[in-house]
């Protein structure tokens, strides 16, 4: 039952059975500034996040930077071939030392510099020089030159983030004892790393701001009830009503199989079908059936009411054929159908009428993605966390 904020309806915690009342998350947890501050700790800290593409640091000192919330990582190859991140802070004062730098541009450094007063960093993070100002008390008439400490490379090096792998998909997570991104990615990770995903070039990089929040989108992309009404053109080929969707514990795949088989040459997997992986909370994987690539999105919350679509294409060769650029053009027609989409819907949202929406039946993927924020507000909020809004009351 749809609950109404008619001051007769309570609203409740997304119940684990689809086919009870309470089924879907609270409206509020699309619109309260506050739920997406706190998001920014029980969300996007705690859980494995993308940064980028590892084909786009391939030689040791190649960077990019990538925000996550408030915070900010550098992303760099190491001289023994590592992908690693770490703050983007000097250990000196705090200073932000690089310059954003997306991963489409990435820029290369044989060391990490400070410009405020020149700290410099061996790509492993440790402190490798500072200038003699920090070694010798010259200025300081209550010291002497050998009374001043000298630092430990190690203890006074860049405080390091935790990064994993899908494959060329280089991820970070902020908690200091993460679970594994094996654990989280689930099956969705072997089936991944047994395609040469690595072998594939980023051809084409859309980014788009959208007036929603970003788990309006995630909803969206994780149900294709909606596709027969208002994506005629993706759907044509395609047997919606063979369609499968499988959940799992942190991603769920949409499987659509076609109406004619599609050459093998066509495909980087051997599936006869497209599948569609989000990974749990805002990353997806899109294997097409029907061009020899695959494609990522990333859902970026800007803040409670905008998000950021990063969707990145790969193929075999950065420059597409006629029939591949057809193929992007096609897919960023279905995007931008589904802004118009999501941003309708949260013109709904904010007008407050709504307290509870209801899922349907066919929608247990979206009902997954509910679930597992509530648990993640749970979780934080059980944690004592002093910001934590309040949990739904139950009904």
């Amino acid at each position: 039952m749809t609950r109404w904020n008619d001051g007769t309806d309570e609203v409740g915690t997304v119940s684990a059975d689809i086919t009870e009342e309470t089924n879907a998350l609270p409206a509020r947890y699309f619109t309260d500034p506050e739920v997406h501050e706190m998001e920014k700790e029980a969300v996007f800290s705690r859980y494995w996040i993308y940064a980028g593409h590892a084909n786009a640091v391939p030689e040791p000192g190649d960077f990019f930077t990538r925000t996550v919330g408030d915070r900010q990582v550098v992303v760099v190859r190491d001289r023994d071939g590592e992908v690693r991140a770490y703050y983007n802070v000097c250990a000196h004062r705090g200073s932000k030392m690089v310059d954003d730098t997306p991963m489409t541009e990435p820029g290369n450094m044989r060391r990490i510099t400070c410009p405020y007063h020149l700290w410099t960093y061996d790509l492993d993070g440790t402190l490798a020089s500072t200038p003699k100002s920090f070694e010798e008390a010259s200025l300081n008439p209550d010291l002497e030159d050998d009374e001043v400490a000298t630092l430990d490379p190690e203890r006074n090096g860049l405080m390091e983030v935790h990064t994993d792998a899908i494959g060329p998909l280089v991820f970070v997570n902020f908690e200091d004892d993460p679970t594994p991104l094996a654990e989280q990615a689930g099956t969705m990770k072997a089936e991944l790393e047994a395609l040469p995903l690595e072998e594939y070039e980023l051809a084409r990089r859309y980014v788009s701001e959208v007036e929603c929040n970003w788990k309006t989108f995630g909803g969206n992309y994780s149900e294709c009830d909606h596709c027969q009404s208002n994506h005629r053109d993706w759907i044509e080929g395609i047997r919606l009503d063979e369609s499968e969707l499988e959940v799992n514990d942190y991603h769920w795949v949409l499987h659509y199989t076609h109406e004619e088989d599609v050459d093998d040459e066509l495909r980087i997997h051997e599936e006869h079908e497209a599948k569609f992986y989000y990974l749990w909370p805002n990353f997806t994987v899109n294997m097409y059936g029907t061009a020899d690539g695959y494609g990522t999105y990333l859902i970026e919350p800007i803040d409670e009411g905008r998000f950021q679509l990063v969707a990145d294409y790969y193929f075999r060769d950065a420059d597409l054929s006629e029939e591949e650029a057809e193929f992007v053009r096609t897919s960023r027609q279905l995007q931008e159908e589904d802004f118009e989409l999501v941003e309708r819907q949260y013109e709904g949202l904010r007008m407050g009428a709504l307290g509870q929406a209801q899922l349907g039946p066919n929608e247990h993927t979206l009902h997954r993605f509910h679930r597992l924020a509530q648990e993640a507000y749970e979780a934080y909020e059980a944690s004592d966390a002093p910001d934590a809004p309040d949990a739904p009351a139950r009904s």
